[in-house]
């Protein structure tokens, strides 16, 4: 439970740590829990983004205001992961570079550009999709948020940490995940794509509508594989900039895959 309420506490600012002391060591094992984080996550979402119907907001304008609200639960955590990212693998050639530069607090005009073209992206494709899945908004919401996160956690499990120990942010080098943490952060990323596989079809177009929805859960599997092979060649490992970059690249990819395929299903 400490280590739930530890990864809480890192992703989010809910001020967890007023009322519950949790111990050093709980941050090593966070990233097993990322996925659990993207329940409230897309909840807020999702709640922000009824609202701002209900009040007659234009669709659009909700969208944003929901990716707002992601924005502020989170403190742009992984906003700024990807804008150094950006930065860093963008302007870095050697691996000293690379990290060097996303250590950097400035923000550099790779990072702007792709949280520019990120946010762009990714409003557009919620735009469309909430559209298709209208009254059931609430579930793209929570899969893409959920599933990419557990993709995206699996990096610790691959990749070796690319610093030293005491030069991350937590101070702390992430623990790779026990098989029991593995499949309850695979159970949490997995079981909303069911559900929204169970709303999309009826009998008729059963195996039509899974297909659908599984061919864009695979995209975000893809983005890490790709991810990973990268980082590997330039950095030979991974920080946690890479871990927020690598959640935001793996949702952008599921959102613009169900974009591209609703038309042919």
């Amino acid at each position: 439970m400490r280590d739930i309420i530890a990864a809480f506490v890192f992703f989010t600012r809910l001020p967890l740590w007023r009322i519950c002391s949790v111990p050093a060591d709980s941050f090593k094992r966070i990233v097993a829990y990322w996925p659990l984080t993207g329940i409230l996550t897309g909840a807020m979402m999702t709640t922000v983004y009824l609202l701002a119907i209900y009040l007659n907001f234009h669709i659009i304008i909700a969208v944003l205001l929901a990716f707002v609200s992601r924005l502020l639960l989170t403190g742009a955590l992984h906003e700024d992961g990807l804008a150094d990212f950006f930065d860093g693998f963008g302007g870095g050639r050697s691996r000293e570079q690379v990290l060097t530069i996303m250590k950097d607090s400035h923000i550099g005009s790779y990072g702007v550009l792709g949280l520019v073209i990120y946010t762009l992206l990714w409003v557009s494709s919620m735009f469309t999709l909430v559209q298709l899945f209208k009254g059931n908004e609430y579930v793209v919401f929570l899969t893409c948020d959920i599933w990419s996160k557990w993709c995206a956690s699996q990096i610790i499990n691959v990749l070796p940490y690319a610093r030293k120990e005491e030069e991350s942010k937590i101070k702390k080098i992430y623990d790779r995940m026990s098989p029991a943490r593995f499949i309850l952060g695979f159970a949490f990323g997995a079981l909303p794509l069911l559900y929204l596989i169970f709303l999309s079809t009826n009998a008729n177009y059963y195996v039509v509508g899974a297909t659908f929805i599984l061919a864009g859960a695979t995209a975000p599997i893809i983005t890490m594989l790709l991810l990973m092979l990268y980082m590997k060649r330039r950095i030979n490992g991974y920080t946690g900039d890479c871990c927020g970059a690598a959640f935001l690249l793996c949702e952008l990819s599921y959102l613009l895959t169900l974009n591209c395929l609703w038309k042919f299903f």
